[in-house]
């Protein structure tokens, strides 16, 4: 606005200067009249447009909180409760042990054999019919001695020896051994084959198992 002033009182001052010569007086007094009547009108124009302004803006709206009068109460949770019972484990109390406690000795039986170093050995093969000779080597492992004539004899299975007895002839002290020679035929059926003799008593079971090609 002052900007306009300004031109508008250069353009007075040439319509001024291309006028006839006048009193210099009346001159400047006429510019001064024209500046302040323009300086009046920017004014008034000034306040024309802030007025339009201020009529335009809506006035900000004032935002009601409506606060309850009545405080907000809490309630906690409610969490059940819970009992144990402790588990109450018996103690076992060991059995007194007496270190002057000794075993007893395993009793040996009084009439007792077993038969050692037997021939065949156990599954060997043989052709049906075959001839073999049977060896078992009797020992006396009881306590008492065995009185001359204790009889061997066949007791179960195919019978694969040519007899079905011997006699032991001499007396058998605890731990003697007697050898037992027998002559052996292979059955004829196939398959394993176990023959079975005991010692009168009986005291031990002597036996032979092959197989039959």
């Amino acid at each position: 606005m002052r900007k306009s002033m300004f031109i508008f009182a250069a353009l007075v001052f040439l319509v001024a200067a291309c006028l006839p010569v006048q009193d210099t007086q009346d001159l400047e007094s006429r510019v001064n009249t024209a500046v302040a009547q323009t300086m009046a009108a920017e004014d008034q124009i000034a306040n024309s447009v802030e007025q339009t302004v201020a009529a335009q803006v809506p006035a900000s709206p004032t935002l009601v909180v409506d606060v309850p009068s009545a405080a907000v109460t809490e309630t906690p949770l409610a969490f059940p409760t819970f009992t144990f019972t402790p588990i109450v484990i018996d103690t076992v109390t060991p059995l007194p042990v007496n270190p002057t406690a000794t075993r007893r000795p395993v009793q040996q039986a009084q009439y007792s054999c077993n038969a050692i170093l037997r021939k065949p050995a156990d599954n060997t093969q043989f052709n049906p019919g075959a001839h073999f000779d049977i060896k078992w080597t009797i020992v006396n492992t009881g306590t008492k001695s065995w009185v001359a004539g204790i009889d061997v004899k066949y007791y179960s299975g195919p019978k694969m020896a040519t007899t079905t007895r011997y006699e032991i002839p001499k007396v058998m002290n605890p731990g003697d051994t007697y050898e037992i020679d027998l002559d052996g035929v292979a059955p004829n059926k196939k398959g394993r084959q176990v023959m079975t003799w005991a010692v009168d008593g009986p005291m031990c079971f002597p036996y032979v198992a092959i197989t039959v090609k």
